[in-house]
């Protein structure tokens, strides 16, 4: 058995995705808070265990491996989990091996959010969109809304109850979160996207998206707080 320690922080969506695919596997993990807005990722002793400065970390340990294998970026996180979680009987977060396109298929989805969405909208970019007299929330609402444009098009020939086809994937672990950026910035998710709205339905009924949400953390703020 492996020991799961995941450095996340409560509104961090790539953090979102891995206690959405942690959680759906079933594999208890210890959450270690970083505190963005304080500049906790910026820190020596957090750039020792992630060179990238960011979340989420993802340290896996077994045996007697006490240092632990260090995942600093989230898609790969996603897949390992998928990976060694599948070997021992849980459902794949992937199409299986037999069909590649499908597999090609849900990573270009996630790849819209991972890739194209979520780096040009995070934390460290409207700081700087902001020392350069921009407005970032407008700048996130207008880049949020292409992401899901792009996401939409594509999950529209293939989606079912989730993205893909009637099975939860990592295109979905990674929509989830940016759904919820994207409302809190004011894009109409409902009103432009009904593939997407609808998935995103679905999907925030389920148990391991519902303790995965930004409200539910143990360091969410108490005025943000869900039950």
């Amino acid at each position: 058995m492996s020991d799961y320690t995941l450095y996340s922080y409560y509104r961090s969506s790539c953090s979102a995705r891995l206690r959405i695919a942690l959680n759906l596997k079933g594999i208890d993990y210890e959450l270690v808070p970083v505190n963005l807005l304080k500049d906790e990722q910026l820190s020596e002793s957090h750039r020792a265990l992630n060179p990238s400065a960011t979340v989420p970390l993802l340290v896996v340990r077994s045996g007697d491996d006490k240092t632990g294998f260090k995942i600093g970026q989230s898609v790969a996180a996603l897949e390992y989990i998928d990976e060694v979680a599948h070997q021992e009987g849980a459902s794949s977060l992937l199409p299986p091996a037999r069909d590649a396109r499908g597999r090609a298929i849900v990573r270009t989805l996630a790849q819209i959010i991972s890739a194209d969405t979520q780096p040009v909208t995070n934390l460290r970019i409207m700081r700087r969109v902001r020392a350069l007299g921009g407005s970032a929330e407008d700048w996130n609402k207008e880049l949020m809304t292409e992401g899901l444009r792009a996401y939409e098009a594509v999950a529209q020939d293939h989606a079912g109850r989730y993205s893909f086809g009637d099975s939860l994937t990592i295109a979905d672990a990674c929509l989830m979160p940016a759904v919820w950026n994207a409302e809190r910035f004011g894009v109409d998710v409902k009103g432009l996207f009904p593939t997407i709205a609808k998935v995103a339905a679905v999907l925030e009924e389920h148990p391991a998206v519902k303790k995965a949400h930004y409200f539910r953390q143990p360091d969410t703020p108490d005025n943000l707080r869900i039950d």
